[in-house]
């Protein structure tokens, strides 16, 4: 199964595979990033100033800046996912990859951190004194009218989830948090960030600040940059693609919105489909 989504900017919808939920994997991250932009706004996060007892910013965090490490990196970590064993707890993943050994200071270098997102949704949950699952629902999913998108937290809530080939797997191994739902409601909350009905113009304009990358570049990503929880390119940023790519086992997932149009494709992991080079693809030809 294939989910495709392609939101033309008249409002008209080409749709095929939407009805089920899936993975959201990355994409969860700017889902994360609109919640404390908007916390942000409330007064109730300074994005400048460091996490408390900590020499990083939440924004150096949501941008991958604050020197933390990624367990991406751990073999153990994924010989356990892929044997079925229970998620670590937290305290023996942030000791397994060092976490209170900054690997360069805040602000100085980039590596892209599942750790450092780790570190956005415990400030969301700190700052609402609720469960991310609630928090996220408040400041995210009900304003920008999800009727499927939720926080996943136990093998029962993939159960009528498209997973591709991954069996069994426990949504807490993604220790940021695994945002679900359809195709649609992705391409959805995109829409509604780029128009500016979600964060205020002012906290787009600053989730749009990026940091160049050209050290990733490709014939893929020919300028590629970074922002506050958005992928997106260093040059003329508004003008190309916006969005965020996921991946875990079983599937892969890419959600981009360029002027006015929004594009999901998710596949699973034995599909040949490159899922951004096929939104890319679909947002410059208007359609699939």
């Amino acid at each position: 199964m294939e989910a495709k989504v392609f939101i033309r900017d008249d409002g008209e919808t080409d749709a095929t595979g939407v009805t089920d939920s899936i993975p959201w994997w990355s994409f969860t991250k700017t889902a994360l990033s609109v919640a404390l932009l908007r916390l942000s706004e409330r007064g109730k996060i300074n994005l400048d100033e460091a996490v408390e007892g900590k020499s990083f910013t939440p924004a150096q965090l949501l941008q991958h800046e604050a020197g933390l490490p990624d367990y991406g990196s751990l073999p153990a970590y994924h010989a356990d996912v892929e044997a079925g064993r229970p998620p670590w707890s937290v305290d023996d993943l942030l000791n397994a990859v060092e976490a209170d050994r900054l690997r360069y200071e805040p602000g100085q270098g980039w590596a892209y951190s599942n750790i450092g997102y780790q570190e956005v949704a415990r400030l969301i949950e700190e700052a609402t004194n609720v469960p991310l699952s609630e928090a996220l629902s408040n400041l995210v999913f009900i304003p920008a009218e999800l009727a499927t998108a939720r926080l996943a937290l136990t093998p029962a809530d993939l159960a009528d989830v498209q997973m591709g080939d991954a069996i069994g797997y426990h949504p807490a191994w993604v220790y940021h948090g695994l945002v679900v739902g359809t195709a649609m409601d992705a391409a959805r909350l995109l829409r509604h960030l780029l128009a500016d009905n979600l964060v205020d113009g002012n906290a787009l304009s600053r989730m749009l600040e990026h940091r160049p990358l050209p050290q990733f570049r490709s014939e893929l990503h020919p300028d590629p940059a970074y922002g506050l929880g958005l992928m997106l390119r260093a040059t003329n940023s508004l003008a190309h693609p916006i969005g965020h790519r996921g991946s875990g086992p079983g599937s892969r997932i890419a959600v981009y919105g360029q002027q006015g149009r929004t594009c999901v494709v998710w596949a699973t992991a034995a599909s040949s489909t490159i899922p951004e080079a096929e939104v890319f693809r679909a947002l410059e030809n208007g359609g699939f």
